[in-house]
């Protein structure tokens, strides 16, 4: 085993480094996705179907939030030297982006920028929108293409690609698992204790968005790194 000069063990240091980019992959990717928000509105689309059909609705739409998001975590990269965008500055509009949705969740309701309500009402009159807008944007929305993008540039190595597109898989799962049992998880949380969890979320997303802003702001040099 290796140790550093303080006699701290190199593999724990590489081990706690890994753990908290999942950890930060994860909620970042997760509370924008928030398939909680999205009860309401998938509830409102389905009505009518039974829980076969809304099933095959919520897998249908977790699918496409996987592989829309998956396919920005790959190609991330080639965005920002494609348009010549650097990470600080991506930063910093993303976390104005991620502000403003943070900011509608702790009042309890879906940004106008994850859906709108043209796009609720063109879905519920559609045979099947679990591609769109259900899959887009309701779940992998600019939010939450913003934050992929974002943690995507922060990615030096392999295993932190992993942990990024592992984390995508996770959401999606829990996507799949929460609108496929929709009745049941309204029914069990009721609308008070969904807005209560969206509020946390919101509260949580609203500090992950300055952290963002500051951060590209100290990569910038603008202010010191603390």
């Amino acid at each position: 085993m290796i140790f550093d000069p303080h006699g701290v063990s190199l593999y724990v240091l590489e081990r706690s480094a890994y753990v908290r980019f999942s950890v930060l992959a994860l909620s970042s990717i997760f509370f924008l996705v928030d398939p909680f928000a999205a009860l309401p509105t998938f509830l409102a689309v389905t009505e009518g179907a039974d829980q076969q059909r809304r099933r095959q609705i919520a897998r249908k739409a977790s699918l496409t939030a996987l592989i829309f998001l998956s396919a920005f975590a790959v190609a991330g990269q080639y965005i920002f030297r494609m348009f010549g965008i650097t990470l600080p500055a991506f930063e910093i509009a993303g976390g104005i982006i991620l502000l403003l949705i943070g900011l509608d969740m702790l009042e309890a309701k879906r940004s106008p920028t994850q859906e709108s309500s043209e796009e609720l009402h063109a879905a519920a009159s559609k045979g099947d929108a679990g591609i769109v807008p259900l899959g887009i944007p309701m779940l992998a929305g600019p939010g939450a293409i913003t934050s992929v993008i974002v943690v995507v540039g922060q990615a030096q190595t392999k295993w932190q690609m992993g942990a990024i597109l592992g984390s995508i898989a996770i959401t999606a799962a829990i996507c799949y698992l929460v609108l496929g049992n929709s009745d049941k998880v309204a029914r069990v949380m009721g609308e008070t204790g969904v807005r209560i969890l969206v509020r946390i979320m919101g509260l949580l997303l609203v500090a992950l968005a300055v952290q963002y802003f500051v951060n590209g702001l100290v990569d910038l040099g603008v202010i010191a790194r603390p």
